[in-house]
């Protein structure tokens, strides 16, 4: 498999996006299941089945929610943008370059060997 020399920039800018990927996730299960004011409901039983699905109230999101999910927004866009425009990847080809992206994904992921250290 061949490796690459990924510049420290991008490998920041995509170490940046995963973090901010994964603080926008957390913050998104603290907020209300719709984002304008919804009224609650509960489905029927299926048949052969003791699952019935159901949503509370949602208040919707407050001025200040709206705000921080717009700013995560705006800073995953930049940091993909970052990314994927880099010059680095026109100095890569065809095949080389689906691999490459793929390589810089993981790029941060640690190894079994150095979990367990």
């Amino acid at each position: 498999m061949t490796t690459y020399d990924f510049p420290q920039d991008l490998r920041d800018a995509q170490l940046a996006l995963h973090q901010t990927q994964s603080e926008f996730q957390q913050y998104a299960k603290t907020l209300p299941w719709s984002a304008e004011p919804m009224a609650g409901w509960e489905g029927d039983k299926p048949l052969h089945s003791s699952y019935r699905s159901s949503k509370p109230d949602s208040p919707g999101y407050t001025g200040e929610q709206r705000q921080q999910v717009a700013a995560y927004r705006a800073r995953l866009l930049e940091l993909s943008t970052q990314v994927v425009t880099h010059p680095f990847w026109q100095t890569l080809k065809g095949g080389d370059l689906l691999a490459a992206r793929m390589q810089l994904k993981h790029v941060h992921d640690k190894t079994e060997d150095e979990a367990a250290a």
